[in-house]
């Protein structure tokens, strides 16, 4: 066999598809009584939504009610005849059974859009077992058999490759493999699928890591005819979670979201699609966006047992060890309106070689006892990037109306920044009032490691909105590559700790209530 799978081999996933198929017959009982205007009834009814045509047809996998995700997942990719969606849907969200089987067999019996469904896997076996679904499906299913007759094949799912009667082909290859049976001959695929193809032994080749994307856009996506004919059908789906900012899934999300982004400038109108699905809404009441499946109790306890493991594979937060900072300290909610915080700060530590260092600048505030991280800056850039990106922070959030100080850290070379952000003023014709911090500040290590305290109490917040951010991004690496002798950029964590200290001290102040108690004698006199 091809790809040194043994005889012993196959004949185990030649008895696994045996018994498969006798698990759909048993599960997908029908009626025989029905009569003709009935079952036309009913199939009206179930052709009406994706997901109510799922649950019948295939009661095997559908032991669960569907989520609402399944469905705008399904509606997104049925309403477009061209689409490039890259499903970003957490481990165990069902993402396979739907887009490697539901949506391509309705696809293809009730919309009548589905000619060529190409296959991609991690590997050649696993791409053969998933298409082997689809002919088991195609072939014993008794339900879609009475209503839509039974579809012999030529060709067979153990060569990657079969052919209904009526024509329709499903094809799978192992990722990496050439996809040239895909691209001769006249008929071209109309729906492709990169199903769940990461692995995590690669994430530090980036020369690896660039050339499957590569591949995934150039090699697999240039399978499709690429008719300008506004009918051509082409949906191109790409699933996986997202658990390393070095991923495949990582590196050709940031491509969508550019792709979306110029397409709207350009045209107004984008065939891409990024759809994240996380396992809970939040990391606070857990509450699960599949809970007709799972409770938010189920999560929590997976939560507490494995953090970090939880993060990356769950909610597609990239994280990494850390030593002083843990992965499991980093919580993300909605902020605030501005207003309604105790205190407001923004501040800067900024690196004052032109571009070889980090610099920082952050907007946080304080509300209680909680700390969070509203908008943050963190980039190995120039001086007026820095000064722009402050002076947009100021109009977007209409800061000038709040009376929120602006400090820079102010013991190296200030005048020169100053100049950066009076020309940026000159240009806007108006000075944000920046207050330099000239206070003496040692030790930057204990500084930074001061902050872990609110951390471990769970006090700090990042902006939920910005958590793709970049910025954001670059803040939190750094907080969990800070170490003691570590060659990570430390400038976010400083700059967070300035924002901290600047709150703590304000909100002192202006909630500080002296009282006034009797003073006790004491018998001793000294």
């Amino acid at each position: 066999m091809d790809n040194g799978i043994s005889n012993k081999k196959y004949l185990a996933l030649i008895d696994n598809y045996d018994a498969h198929c006798h698990a759909i017959i048993k599960s997908a009982t029908v009626d025989t009584s029905e009569s003709k205007e009935a079952q036309r009834k009913r199939m009206k009814k179930l052709e009406a939504d994706y997901i109510l045509w799922f649950e019948y047809y295939f009661p095997k996998y559908a032991k669960k009610k569907s989520a609402a995700f399944h469905k705008k997942l399904a509606n997104k990719i049925i309403g477009k005849r061209k689409i490039r969606m890259l499903a970003e849907i957490y481990r165990g969200g069902a993402k396979s059974v739907h887009i490697d089987l539901g949506i391509p067999l309705y696809l293809m019996f009730v919309k009548k859009e589905l000619n060529f469904m190409f296959l991609i896997g991690e590997t050649f076996p696993k791409a053969k077992k998933l298409i082997s679904s689809i002919q088991a499906e195609l072939e014993v299913n008794p339900r879609l058999a009475q209503d839509y007759g039974k579809k012999q094949r030529i060709g067979d799912w153990s060569d990657g490759d079969f052919i209904t009667s009526d024509g329709i082909r499903f094809m799978a290859i192992g990722f990496g493999m050439s996809p040239r049976g895909a691209r001769e001959g006249a008929n071209r695929p109309d729906y492709i699928v990169v199903d769940d193809v990461d692995n995590k032994a690669h994430f530090n080749n980036d020369r690896l890591m660039s050339g499957s994307v590569d591949y995934i856009s150039e090699d697999i996506e240039g399978c499709f005819d690429n008719d300008s004919d506004d009918d051509a059908i082409e949906r191109f789906v790409y699933a996986n979670n997202n658990m390393h900012k070095k991923s495949i899934t990582n590196r050709l999300k940031k491509e969508f979201l550019q792709s979306i982004k110029q397409d709207i400038e350009d045209n107004g109108y984008t065939d891409y699609e990024v759809l994240t699905i996380t396992a809970v809404k939040d990391l606070v009441t857990f509450t699960p966006n599949w809970p007709e499946k799972t409770s938010a109790d189920y999560w929590r306890r997976k939560y507490r047992r494995k953090p970090r493991s939880f993060l990356r594979e769950y909610q597609h937060t990239h994280v990494e060890d850390g030593k002083v900072f843990k992965a499991e300290y980093m919580q993300w909610k909605e902020m605030l309106p501005l207003h309604k915080y105790d205190a407001l700060i923004i501040y800067g530590d900024l690196s004052y070689k032109e571009n070889a260092d980090y610099k920082a600048m952050i907007l946080m505030g304080k509300t209680g006892r909680e700390l969070h991280c509203i908008q943050a800056f963190c980039r190995q850039t120039s001086r007026t990037e820095v000064a722009q990106w402050t002076y947009d922070l100021w109009e977007d959030r209409n800061l000038g109306n709040l009376n929120v100080p602006t400090k820079i850290e102010g013991l190296f070379a200030m005048d020169e920044f100053t100049n950066d952000f009076d020309t940026e003023g000159d240009e806007r014709n108006y000075y944000i009032p920046v207050i330099a911090d000239k206070k003496n500040k040692e030790n930057k290590f204990t500084r930074i490691e001061s902050m872990e305290g609110f951390f471990i109490k769970r006090r700090v917040f990042f902006n939920e909105k910005e958590k793709t951010n970049t910025d954001q991004v670059t803040l939190i690496d750094q907080l969990l590559g800070f170490e003691k002798g570590s060659q990570m950029n430390d400038d976010g964590p400083d700059c967070m700790q300035s924002c901290i200290a600047e709150l703590n001290t304000a909100t002192h102040i202006n909630k500080f209530e002296p009282r006034i108690t009797k003073r006790t004698h004491s018998k001793k006199r000294y």
